[in-house]
């Protein structure tokens, strides 16, 4: 008989439900973290476990083990799934082994870079990216694995290009099978609403759970200046916080746990399918914060007045007239004539052929590849990855991303700044500022499926014209892998980092 999963029961009815978040930290005791556990189980509007993996960059406790142990002790576990330092056997692995435990949950992540690795000398891989993963899930649960899978999507960004793509790349895990969805953390009512409209126009019935970060004042500092990826916290809500702190003899927790109930009331009252609870997993402040949040559930609009801490100046998408387009240069305009997707039929036909004659000859198609690269390295900063999707991206190579993202940004960009590479524009925005050039910001939206590894090296002019590359309509189905891995090791895990405060990214 399967085992209930209270998760999928509390949404499948619409019943506001609570999901906590375990942070699997390497600082925590597993003991602690399992009696946590079975205090939570205690809860009735207590549903799940979010149980993390590499929250913010650092390394923590195995999530697989420790959820499998919270399941035991009575809480049902959702298990952090991310593509950090994993090629895509090991993803396979490890969802092959939660489907042999039983455990249906995953949260299905980009994930956070490690903390101490330089990326420019020892880059760590990301084989998948979080929509590729819910692919693979979707795969899997077509198999007959039947997991439950969440998803990430960060409202709280503050410029056009960080927005848009949050809520396109959302719409593509949707797609893909995404049964549900989990905010990043902030702290902005107006964001809020903003999400749930963008949904609702859509006809996009998705469950959304709110996240609802206890916040104390250190960790607040931390997030004023974009730490952990991702998470933003404005300087107003700061001060208010430090006020709180050193006016008070508990050190602000009885105002932040407050402030924690009147999130979950917005959150309630605007239509959110339940609250993502962090920060603070005792679970007697829990509880509290449960029952508090249905005490005030009717101010919920008065209390979104008041939180609503966001950038100034910032970027809302209902109320912030966009930014003219920019012009679109002659590189772009050329590379457009020289896309292999755009060229007539008949002439890709010959070339086919062509392509064909050259394949069966090693030494000139090794030619054709480093003539390519010539001309494609310094203008696009191509990796030769053999998989070519310039095209679909604006002519912004993916390899140029530290995370070699294909579908979108990951949560971590601050203020359209990459989260690896903190001095460097994200690659999504130019990305994103040349299709809105274009006019074609709609053909973002198409999935990108993982390159295949065994062409890295090859011509991709070949690879397209032969249809051997891994592009939109020409893949093959993630869960039947036969590319082996690398034979190098992966980049090795850093090493005395500190954990940051846990987030989904």
């Amino acid at each position: 008989m399967p085992l209930s999963n209270p998760v999928r029961e509390a949404l499948s009815a619409g019943r506001f439900c609570y999901v906590v978040e375990l942070v699997a930290s390497q600082l925590t005791r597993e003991a602690k973290l399992l009696q946590v556990a079975s205090e939570l189980a205690q809860i009735p509007q207590v549903v799940g476990a979010g149980i993390t993996s590499y929250a913010g960059g650092a390394m923590g406790h195995d999530p697989i083990r420790v959820g499998t142990a919270a399941r035991a002790r009575g809480l049902m576990p959702s298990i952090h799934i991310t593509c950090v330092n994993k090629d895509r056997f090991t993803i396979r692995r490890e969802l092959e082994d939660l489907n042999a435990l039983g455990i249906q949950n995953v949260f299905a992540i980009t994930g956070d870079y490690p903390k101490g690795v330089d990326h420019l000398k020892n880059p760590v891989p990301y084989d998948f990216d979080s929509v590729q993963l819910v692919e693979l899930l979707a795969e899997m649960r077509e198999a007959g694995m039947p997991f439950y899978v969440s998803v990430a999507v960060s409202p709280f960004k503050y410029t056009e290009p960080d927005c848009r793509y949050q809520y396109l790349k959302l719409e593509k895990k949707i797609r893909a099978g995404a049964d549900y969805a989990i905010t990043q953390l902030g702290y902005d009512s107006r964001k809020f609403r903003e999400l749930k409209r963008y949904l609702d126009e859509r006809g996009l019935k998705t469950p959304v759970l709110g996240n609802v970060y206890v916040l104390p004042a250190k960790a607040a500092e931390r997030m004023s200046k974009g730490e952990p990826p991702g998470c933003w916290v404005a300087p107003e809500l700061v001060e208010r916080i430090q006020e709180e702190t050193t006016a008070s003899t508990d050190k602000g927790v009885a105002a932040r746990l407050e402030r924690a109930a009147r999130m979950v009331a917005i959150v309630r009252g605007l239509g959110y399918a339940g609250a993502y609870i962090g920060g603070d997993h005792q679970a007697a402040r829990v509880r509290w914060i449960v029952k508090r949040s249905e005490e005030i559930a009717h101010r919920w609009e008065e209390f979104a007045e008041e939180i609503s801490y966001g950038a100034k100046g910032g970027y809302y998408l209902y109320e912030t007239p966009p930014a003219p387009p920019k012009k679109r240069t002659i590189w772009v305009r050329l590379a457009d004539i020289a896309e292999p997707a755009n060229w007539p039929g008949p002439l890709r036909s010959v070339l086919a052929v062509i392509s064909r004659w050259v394949a069966k000859r090693p030494k000139l198609a090794a030619a054709v590849e480093k003539a390519e690269l010539a001309f494609k390295e310094p203008v696009f900063g191509c990796h030769a990855c053999g998989n070519c999707v310039l095209g679909l991206m604006e002519y912004v190579c993916p390899m140029t991303c530290p995370k070699n993202l294909r579908n979108g940004p990951c949560g971590g960009p601050f203020n359209g700044m990459c989260e690896v590479l903190p001095d460097r524009p994200c690659i999504w925005v130019d990305v994103f500022e040349r299709a809105k050039a274009a006019n074609r910001i709609d053909e973002l939206s198409v999935y990108i499926p993982p390159r295949n590894r065994a062409l890295e090296g090859t011509s991709s002019y070949i690879n397209y014209l032969l249809k051997l590359d891994s592009r939109p309509g020409n893949s093959q189905p993630l869960i039947k892998i036969t590319v082996p891995p690398p034979k190098a090791p992966l980049a090795p895990s850093p090493e005395n980092a500190k954990p940051a405060v846990p987030v989904s990214n």
